[in-house]
């Protein structure tokens, strides 16, 4: 597959990265000579020096006959700009990135389609829904909802008071076990775990379920005595932080604390009245114990800078917040992050890169999520008829190791999957893989 990334930054490096070891045939085109010198001698792919919005550049890296084509330049128009001359000029399918939410509306996709933008990738609204599924609960590093939420992904820590430590996972329950184990995360080691696995103290443990089981899941993994998340404080005043506020369910009191004063008189144009803005230093803790740090039952780190989101997060922890996310954009720190014990972890680059990668996929795949901690993946695949997935029981499938079917919703109704459960066409099958595997998997899916 060929692949054109048009843009250097963050999200397009990165991603650049994770295609490379696929084996595909990856360009990676931008301006500045120098953002591209660190890669083309360490990774599998082509650098390219050009302007994506020039014609002479696009023929240069072969446009004509490529199969996927993103731009993700810091420029929204040029990113638009660049699909529409790369489709006209023989793509296949394009995607650019964006900063108007406006554009993802519904009622204008098949005006960007015709124009020859097959998708639109906004990372600060996938970062800002992520921040806000993860908080709702205190009690929750992850939470992922499959299909309106019939099927439900939670990832929590254990702690002490955990009901399921040191218990071999096949004596946990028979065939009717509302749940589904699908990753262990202990240490910098991610497990797809098997009947002889067990649990240990301060594992994250990755559990499918239905709705109704989980207050049965917060129940085994300790966490009843978690508070629910009524108060909310931001520090940072970013992009994020504006579309977290305006996500953020009606019950959520929100405040952010912002240091330029400049960027609170925007916020509070931006934003309605049910958000506090703060104009103030966010890493005074006098300040956020003035606003009621000690009363909020999750604090959310959005600044610029990871170290200080990382340290901020920690600090909140041992003031008695519950609930703690760190935007870290350093890949390099996140490992640091999972070690301090900080809460939750948003990655802007990540979550764009996994809603890119589904565009890779042969089979029809709904959902991809990457796990930022748990380097892995989760995908909805939805089944064709006659494909191999359903040919067999599922412990009959042969499924890769570090590969494990988490549940599937049928007619509408989540089901948690068991060694004997039959796949049906048109069922939605939710897939956990180690990063990088679901190559491996979409094959059972064709």
């Amino acid at each position: 597959m060929k692949i054109i990334i048009a843009g250097a930054g963050a999200v397009g490096t990165h991603l650049a990265k994770l295609l490379s070891r696929e084996k595909q045939d990856i360009i990676l085109m931008d301006e500045v000579e120098e953002r591209l010198a660190p890669l083309s001698s360490n990774f599998d792919l082509m650098t390219v020096v050009g302007s994506p919005t020039s014609i002479n550049g696009l023929q240069e890296v072969g446009v004509d006959n490529a199969d996927l084509f993103i731009a993700v330049t810091p420029d929204e128009s040029r990113n638009m700009t660049a699909c529409i001359l790369a489709h006209s000029m023989g793509a296949q399918k394009t995607v650019a990135r964006i900063d108007n939410y406006e554009y993802l509306l519904p009622k204008h996709k098949e005006f960007f389609k015709k124009l020859g933008v097959d998708s639109l990738i906004y990372p600060e609204m996938l970062a800002a829904k992520e921040i806000v599924s993860s908080v709702r609960m205190s009690w929750v590093r992850q939470w992922w909802e499959f299909c309106g939420g019939a099927l439900i992904l939670i990832g929590t820590k254990m702690r002490k008071k955990a009901e399921i430590l040191n218990i071999p996972l096949h004596q946990l329950g028979g065939p009717d076990l509302p749940y589904h184990i699908v990753a262990i995360k202990r240490g910098n080691d991610t497990i797809i775990p098997r009947g002889d696995d067990e649990i240990k103290l301060h594992d994250v443990v990755y559990f499918t379920t239905t709705r109704k089981y989980v207050p049965y899941i917060r129940k085994i993994a300790g966490k009843e005595e978690y508070p629910d998340t009524r108060n909310v404080m931001i520090m940072g005043g970013s992009r994020i932080a504006v579309r977290t506020a305006q996500y953020a369910p009606d019950y959520m009191q929100i405040k952010i604390i912002e240091n330029d004063l400049a960027r609170c008189n925007r916020l509070t144009e931006l934003l309605d009245d049910k958000t506090m803005i703060i104009n103030g230093d966010g890493r005074d803790f006098s300040l956020l114990e003035e606003e009621g740090l000690k009363n909020t039952e999750a604090f959310v780190a959005l600044t610029d800078n990871s170290e200080t989101n990382i340290l901020a997060c920690l600090a909140a922890k041992r003031m008695g917040v519950h609930k703690t996310v760190a935007e870290v954009e350093n890949v390099d720190y996140i490992g640091m992050a999972d070690s301090l014990d900080i809460g939750t972890v948003i990655n802007k680059k990540f979550i764009s890169a996994s809603h890119i990668y589904q565009m890779m996929l042969d089979a029809d795949v709904s959902n991809v999520k990457c796990l930022t901690f748990a380097n892995a993946d989760v995908a909805e695949f939805i089944v064709k008829e006659g494909s191999k997935i359903t040919q067999h029981l599922v412990k009959d499938l042969g499924l890769p190791k570090g590969t494990t079917i988490g549940g599937l919703i049928r007619n509408g109704e989540g089901v948690v999957v068991m060694g004997n459960t039959q796949i049906l066409p048109g069922d939605h099958v939710v897939v956990f893989c180690l990063s990088m595997m679901i190559k491996k998997i979409e094959k059972f899916f064709n």
